[in-house]
C-alpha cells in the first residue's frame, strides 16, 4: 500500500501535524500503537469518575492552544489564581496579586516568604513577559535553582512555593531545569489560566482528531521501523509513503530514527493516585502544595470543584501526585493516608482509592541547554520527519508547534 504521509503516533503533534497537512490538500494517515488518541493525554472512565492518567492541565495563554483549539466546546474550567501552601500544619493562599490586587496584604504577609522576596516575583514576572518566546529561548541559561538564587529569592520560598509548585510542572524535585524553560512556564501561569475541560483532559486529542476525515488514524498499529521510505507495521504489510513522520515520546522517536546507539533518552516519572471521597478535603478549585519540607505528598487537587463531571454526584475526586514512578501502589497509598490524614483528618481512612498510575517517562529532562524549539531541525532525511519531543522543550504548546511546523514543511517540500 502507498500512502502520501505517515504519521507514527496520535498524540498532539500527530494530530496537529495531520491537521495542518489535510488543511492544505495532503493525506496523512496516523498509526497509533494504542488504544486511543492523545499519547499521555488520556482520561479514563470509571463508576462515573474521570480520571485523568496524570496530573495535566491546559495553560490557555498557550498560542499554538489557542490556534488549534475551540475553548468554548472544552468547556474550560480554570482552576483559581495561586495556590494553596501548607506550612506547619496550617494551610496559606498564595495570590497572583497582579491579577487579584485585593489580596496583596495576605500576599504580603503570608510566611510563604519574606517580604524582600515578594518584590523580587515583580521582578521575575516583569522579565518573564519582557520580549517574545524566541528572545527567551536564546537568554544566558542556567538550572532554574541558580537562576532564583541568583535573582535575589530567599531559601524559604524556594522550599515553601517554587520547588513544591514548579516540580509538580517538571517532575524534577529539586528543580535541575532549564532557566529559560522555567521562565516560559512562569509567563504560561502569568498570562492565562489554569484550566481542565470539563469533561476530562482527553477532550483536547479528541476536539482535534474529530476534525480529521475518518479513516485517518489505524488504531493498536505498533510500528516495528522504518527503512528508506517504507513503514513496518509489528502486524499488517508495510505501507510505502512520500513522507515519513515520527510523532512519538523521546525514546520511542530514537529508536525508530536509529538513535539507539546514542545516549538515552532521559526522563522523569511521577505517580498520580486518584481517590473517591464523600466530599473535597478543601473547598475550591485550588491546588494545594506541600511547603512542608518533608513527606511524600507533592501536591492535591480536587477537580470535582472545577467541574461536576469529575465525580457521581454526592462525591468528590481527590488526585495525589507524588514525584517518581517506583512506588508500591499499596505502600505509597498507606504513605499518602498517613500524610493527609494529619491534613485533613480522619475523613482520609473513608477515601476510596481508584487508581494508581505511574508514568516512568512522563516528560524528557529539561536540564541545559534547552534550545528555542521554533528553530529545532524537523527533517531526519530524504522522506523522513520528526515533530517528537526528542531535543525539544515538551509541553501542550511545543508539542503542537512542532506538529504544524513538520506538516508545514512538508506541504511545501518537494515529493
Amino acid at each position: 500500500m502507498t500512502a502520501d504521509v505517515v504519521i507514527i503516533g496520535a498524540g498532539l503533534s500527530g494530530l496537529a501535524c495531520a491537521l495542518t497537512l489535510h488543511e492544505k490538500g495532503r493525506e496523512p494517515l496516523i498509526l497509533e500503537a494504542s488504544d486511543g488518541v492523545g499519547g499521555r493525554i488520556r482520561t479514563d472512565y470509571q463508576e462515573g469518575y474521570l480520571l485523568d492518567r496524570g496530573f495535566q492541565v491546559l495553560q490557555t495563554w498557550y498560542p499554538e492552544a489557542r490556534r488549534f483549539l475551540d475553548y468554548e466546546a472544552l468547556e474550560l474550567k480554570p482552576f483559581h489564581t495561586g495556590a494553596l501552601v501548607r506550612i506547619h500544619g496550617r494551610t496559606h493562599r498564595v495570590s497572583d496579586v497582579w491579577r487579584q490586587p485585593s489580596r496583596l496584604p495576605e500576599m504580603l504577609w503570608s510566611p510563604v516568604g519574606h517580604l524582600p522576596d515578594k518584590l523580587h516575583l515583580l521582578h521575575l514576572r516583569r522579565r518573564c513577559l519582557r520580549g517574545d518566546l524566541r528572545e527567551l529561548y536564546h537568554r544566558h541559561e542556567r538550572h532554574a535553582l541558580t537562576h532564583l538564587r541568583e535573582m535575589g529569592f530567599s531559601e524559604r520560598i524556594i522550599e515553601r512555593f517554587f520547588k513544591p509548585f514548579f516540580s509538580g510542572v517538571f517532575f524534577e524535585p529539586e528543580l535541575e531545569v532549564s532557566s529559560r524553560a522555567f521562565e516560559f512556564v512562569f509567563r504560561a501561569f502569568a498570562l492565562g489560566d489554569t484550566a481542565l475541560p470539563a469533561l476530562g483532559m482527553e477532550q483536547i486529542p479528541r476536539q482535534l482528531a474529530q476534525r480529521l476525515p475518518v479513516g485517518t488514524i489505524r488504531l493498536d498499529t505498533r510500528v516495528d521501523r522504518i527503512e528508506g521510505n517504507r513503514v513496518f507495521p509489528v502486524a499488517g504489510e508495510p505501507l510505502q509513503a512520500r513522507h515519513i513522520v515520527v510523532a512519538t515520546d523521546g525514546p520511542e522517536a530514537a529508536r525508530l530514527l536509529g538513535l539507539e546507539a546514542s545516549e538515552p533518552v532521559p526522563t522523569r516519572g511521577t505517580t498520580c493516585v486518584h481517590f473517591g471521597a464523600g466530599q473535597a478535603p478543601f473547598e475550591g478549585a485550588y491546588l494545594m502544595l506541600n511547603g512542608e519540607g518533608h513527606g511524600i505528598v507533592n501536591s492535591v487537587l480536587c477537580p470535582s470543584e472545577l467541574s461536576s463531571h469529575y465525580a457521581p454526584v454526592g462525591r468528590a475526586l481527590v488526585t495525589v501526585n507524588v514525584h517518581g514512578a517506583e512506588h508500591d501502589p499499596d505502600v505509597l497509598e498507606a504513605d499518602i493516608r498517613r500524610q493527609l490524614t494529619d491534613w485533613f483528618g480522619a475523613e482520609v481512612s473513608q477515601w476510596e482509592r481508584l487508581a494508581c498510575y505511574r508514568l516512568p517517562r512522563a516528560l524528557p529532562v529539561q536540564a541545559p541547554p534547552v534550545p528555542w524549539p521554533g528553530e529545532v531541525p524537523l527533517r531526519h532525511g530524504e522522506h523522513l520527519w520528526s515533530c517528537s519531543e526528542l531535543g525539544a522543550a515538551p509541553s501542550i504548546q511545543w508539542a503542537l508547534h512542532l506538529g504544524r511546523r513538520a506538516g508545514e514543511e512538508i506541504a511545501t517540500a518537494g515529493d
